[in-house]
């Protein structure tokens, strides 16, 4: 049986601290290695950001959803703005911002995103069995 907690906030920046101190709560609740707990956290607020700034929808709110289920860890981070789907591209030397997706890219096994009926969705996947940072589990 899976593992899942979701959390909800309003689409603030200020809440963006919020979602990392109670992902990594769960991630240690799980018990669950603290590089991996580090690099799910560090993708989610950049998921999580990247709603914040990027929703076009006032008064929205974020979902995020951490599942564990067997060998994979799930981030889900879901927002209204179901028509504007995040796309990856190439930041400059010079670019503030902009590298968001591409630490998602390199850093989780897989990610991608997906239209809901009412939201859209962007996800990253993590796959626990064979890696190095991650102990097996114990019966």
């Amino acid at each position: 049986m899976p593992a899942t907690v979701t959390f909800r906030v309003p689409k603030h920046r200020r809440h963006v601290p919020t979602i990392r101190r109670r992902l990594r709560k769960a991630l240690v609740d799980w018990g669950l290695p603290e590089n991996l707990s580090n690099t799910v956290v560090l993708l989610a607020s950049e998921l999580v950001t990247n709603a914040v700034l990027h929703c076009r929808i006032s008064h929205a709110q974020v979902r995020v959803t951490l599942t564990l289920h067997g060998p994979d860890l799930t981030l889900e981070v879901s927002d209204p703005d179901r028509d504007r789907l995040p796309r990856l591209h190439h930041s400059g030397p010079d670019d503030e911002g902009g590298r968001g997706l591409a630490l998602v890219s390199a850093l989780a096994d897989e990610w991608g995103c997906r239209q809901d009926p009412y939201t859209k969705c962007v996800w990253a996947r993590f796959t626990l069995a064979g890696r190095r940072d991650v102990a097996p589990a114990t019966p």
